[in-house]
């Protein structure tokens, strides 16, 4: 008896094997883990906007505009409960991903803004920060590639004959991604032309 409940239990496991069962379980690790990373680098660009808001301030308390819409993302950011279970919700993950992407664009604002004063771009802090943010941005570029491959593999693999029958067995669905076609806007900068001296705003400086 205890030889044939060997050979059903080794049945089952090539079965299981057979039907794809192993792949998912090792493309879902690969796309929690590429989710891990894209919440690190969101969140060292979270972390970056406080002073880099109170450093444009101190320069250009004029743009109130532009500095409140960069702290306001920000809390709309910050709003979002980034979990790993995100990934599983598409309405969370869509409204997580309006989110960064409204922090994105205030952010790009933001810095062009800055050109138009000579002293805050000479602070040797705001060189700094911006630097931390434009490398940050060039990760979460990064990270948001890698999760998009994850996540594409992982869904081909649960859609695809057999190991959808797997996927629907063992309650694995697929999972929402990022837009590919904006990548490439994603990680490029803000555009900055140093070949002209801007005309300094009236009170830069103050």
């Amino acid at each position: 008896m205890r030889e044939i409940w060997i050979g059903v239990v080794a049945a089952l496991l090539l079965s299981i094997s057979g039907c794809g069962y192993n792949t998912i379980q090792s493309q879902e690790e690969q796309v929690k883990a590429s989710w891990s990373e894209v919440l690190n680098q969101y969140q060292r660009r979270a972390d970056l906007v406080p002073n880099l808001v109170s450093t444009v301030k101190g320069y250009a308390s004029q743009e109130k505009e532009v500095l409140i819409r960069v702290t306001e993302a920000r809390a709309r950011v910050g709003s979002v409960q980034a979990t790993p279970e995100l990934i599983n919700d598409p309405q969370a993950f869509a409204k997580f991903d309006a989110a960064q992407a409204d922090l994105s664009s205030s952010l790009s604002r933001l810095l062009v803004v800055s050109e138009n004063y000579p002293q805050l771009k000479s602070d040797a802090l705001f060189r700094d920060l911006q630097a931390q943010l434009e490398g940050t941005e060039n990760r979460i570029a990064v990270a948001r590639n890698r999760y998009i491959k994850a996540v594409q593999d992982y869904n081909t693999t649960v859609r695809s004959f057999p190991t959808n029958l797997t996927a629907s067995a063992f309650g694995y669905k697929e999972k929402p991604n990022f837009s590919v076609r904006n990548e490439a806007e994603i990680s490029r900068p803000p555009t900055v032309d140093f070949s002209t001296s801007p005309t300094p705003a009236s009170g830069a400086g103050k």
